[in-house]
């Protein structure tokens, strides 16, 4: 089975600040400008599966045709157009799209990411079994080239919840699909034991947390999986993580200037993976 798509990138600067300690209004503005330094240059690989989509995404979505690699990783055009250059300032350079199959990608690549996007559906719109069985090459490798200390990964699932039966069973006719009852929390146990699970398969501890948040409006669940020992605190309460996460998006929304708040999504259906 091919596997769709992939948004990956890498930067030299984590958000998240690991110190307890309060730090002045003059750190924090050094903080939030360093911060935005680092994302401004984070280098982004696109992933996707269909050629009729990379055209599409080109030709009329605006995406820059300079993004485009050949199947040796090389630039499809040496040059990049000067539509690119006036829409993408300079952006277009950091971008990479491939014509790939998720699996092969993350099999075949030896990058380390930070950040990792996963919106992988079928022709059947299903998410494979091969991204999230526990088991899997791809999750295995999927482990390997995310950063240690804070890489993270966020997948798109269709929501289950409103799915079941009255009495909370799935229906007979989604059983022979996926155990739609239980997609999300299997998904999510999945990534979580494997990426952020107890140990590792050196024997080392390891650290993270894992939550989902609900897209009720396209009827999707946002799971999120993070790495790293300063992600969270094993003691820390549910509600202890979600005001972080509330901070968090506060500072996030104000480094990259966004044009919505990230409350509305992290507070609606928030829930926290055992």
């Amino acid at each position: 089975m091919r596997l769709p798509t992939l948004a990956l990138c890498f930067y030299s600067l984590v958000l998240a600040n690991r110190s307890p300690l309060p730090f002045s209004s003059s750190e924090a503005l050094l903080r939030s400008e360093t911060s935005r330094t680092s994302l401004s240059s984070a280098v982004v690989h696109t992933v996707e599966i269909d050629a009729l989509v990379i055209a599409a995404s080109v030709q009329a979505m605006g995406f820059p045709a300079f993004s485009v690699t050949t199947p040796s990783g090389n630039r499809a055009f040496p040059k990049p157009g000067k539509l690119d250059e006036v829409l993408w300032k300079g952006t277009h350079e950091r971008l990479y799209l491939y014509e790939s199959d998720a699996e092969k990608f993350i099999l075949d690549t030896t990058n380390l990411y930070d950040l990792i996007f996963i919106d992988a559906y079928d022709g059947d719109d299903i998410f494979p079994r091969a991204l999230w069985d526990p088991d899997s090459p791809f999750l295995k490798s999927l482990n390997d080239q995310l950063h240690p200390e804070h890489g993270t990964v966020v997948v798109n699932l269709h929501s289950d919840s409103d799915l079941l039966n009255p009495d909370g069973s799935v229906p007979s006719v989604l059983e022979q699909i996926l155990p739609m009852g239980k997609y999300v929390s299997k998904v999510g146990r999945a990534y979580k034991d494997v990426l952020a699970g107890n140990t590792s398969s050196s024997g080392g501890k390891k650290h993270g947390l894992g939550f989902t948040v609900s897209v009720p409006w396209v009827c999707n669940t946002s799971l999120v999986v993070c790495k790293g020992s300063g992600m969270i605190n094993a003691n820390f309460s549910r509600d202890t993580i979600f005001d972080t996460l509330v901070s968090k998006s506060t500072e996030v929304e104000r480094i990259l200037n966004l044009p919505f708040s990230c409350l509305e999504y992290i507070k609606r259906g928030f829930l926290l993976l055992d």
